[in-house]
């Protein structure tokens, strides 16, 4: 379903009193690990080193892919809840995922997550079966993109392949970059080059692009992003949680570069909530600029809506409530006493509303939420389905995790 214009209330088939609330385009979360809300408050305190390799990559080697769909699910409930009506993944058994974006309604851009282990040529195989079952599946509520790990885990050779393969599947690619100082220096180490100049040199920089962190991007790594049109998903709670950095965001935009907002996973963020990284996000460039008027409200807004979208390539459809786009809106509270009294919408959604303001939710014209009640999912049965595995997710094993964590 499409917007269409402006239509008579009798001519509706249903009627949702706004009054009191502020409508607009559902936020889109342009990085998140969905599943990895297994994981929540399971690795606190921590170095980032210490977080993969101790915890979080012994922790998934216990997945199966029914926890995967499952987590999915959770993560689902709590998006719709929150506002988020897109959502894009990179993660394992994306399959399962994709059965659970089916399900809960939401609009998802999934990507199975890739190390080239032995050549890759296998995982590269999965993720093309994958993407001939799912892109474009269900009215094009879901797509496909490719999901290498990051520079820092896939040999050059496999992304190299990634990149090659891309192209032949007409896919786009997801990818971790320049997350931590260290990743940047390990790379000019060992290749002479950013991790953002070696994926330009390795041709994975010529198709669309989505580049989840990219904290620590030179000004050079900003031009050649800016030139190949690449997107950037900036996540600043986990930026600050694992002490990795802030993101050049002012400078970035300057450069005309899409930068939307993620919530990476909530292993490392704790929750999926887009209201909060619009407003650490926009707070956090004031105090790095030491300047209060840069990304200003309208700027902040935008990039959880129409600017999300240019990141992951959808800017002609999504994002915005106009004739033509996509049916995918909220509905915000704006009578709680945290709200009152709104001198400023705009100041009201960006830095004193929370996600349980969010009345409705809908996606391609279907209400997912009305009112608070969830009305695709069962979020009981769900948290018991959770609450049952949470105990055998959480178990380490000295030595087995699925990568190393390496600088």
């Amino acid at each position: 379903m499409q917007l269409a214009g402006q239509i008579a209330p009798s001519q509706a088939a249903d009627v949702i009193a706004g009054r009191g609330m502020a409508a607009m385009p559902g936020l889109i979360n342009a990085h998140a690990h969905s599943a990895m809300v297994l994981f929540r408050g399971s690795a606190e305190d921590v170095p980032i080193e210490v977080w993969f390799n101790d915890y979080i990559w012994s922790m998934e080697t216990n997945l199966t892919p029914d926890d995967v769909y499952w987590g999915a699910m959770l993560a689902a409930a709590e998006m719709i809840e929150g506002g988020v009506t897109t959502v894009a993944d990179h993660y394992f058994s994306m399959d399962r995922v994709a059965q659970a974006i089916a399900t809960s309604g939401l609009r998802g851009h999934l990507a199975w997550t890739m190390f080239g282990q032995g050549d890759g040529r296998n995982e590269l195989e999965q993720a093309a079966a994958f993407a001939d079952q799912w892109h474009g599946a269900l009215g094009g509520r879901i797509r496909v993109w490719l999901g290498p790990h990051a520079p820092y885990t896939c040999p050059p050779d496999f992304l190299r392949l990634v990149a090659v393969a891309a192209k032949q599947l007409g896919l786009g690619c997801h990818i971790h970059v320049s997350e931590t100082a260290g990743q940047v220096q390990a790379s000019l180490a060992q290749h002479g080059m950013t991790p953002i100049q070696l994926l330009d040199q390795l041709g994975l920089l010529e198709g669309p692009v989505l580049c989840a962190h990219a904290a620590h991007a030179s000004p050079e790594d900003i031009a050649i992003l800016a030139e190949r049109g690449a997107g950037v998903a900036h996540c600043p709670k986990t930026f600050l949680k694992l002490s990795a950095g802030i993101a050049p965001v002012v400078a970035m935009r300057e450069r005309g570069l899409a930068v939307g907002l993620g919530s990476d996973g909530a292993a490392s963020n704790n929750t999926l909530d887009i209201w909060e990284q619009m407003r650490l996000a926009a707070m956090l460039q004031k105090h790095e600029q030491a300047d209060a008027r840069v990304l200003s409200i309208p700027e902040a807004l935008s990039m959880a809506t129409c600017e999300g979208a240019r990141v992951i390539g959808q800017a002609s459809d999504l994002g915005r409530l106009a004739p033509g786009y996509l049916a995918d809106l909220i509905l915000v509270r704006l009578d709680g006493a945290h709200v009152q009294p709104v001198h400023s919408v705009g100041a009201a959604l960006v830095y004193a509303a929370r996600a349980s303001d969010v009345d409705t939710t809908i996606v391609d014209g279907r209400v997912l939420m009305r009112g608070r009640t969830l009305l695709t999912v069962d979020k009981a049965a769900i948290v018991r389905e959770v609450a049952a595995r949470a105990e055998r997710l959480r178990q380490r094993k000295p030595g087995r995790q699925i990568q190393t964590y390496r600088t």
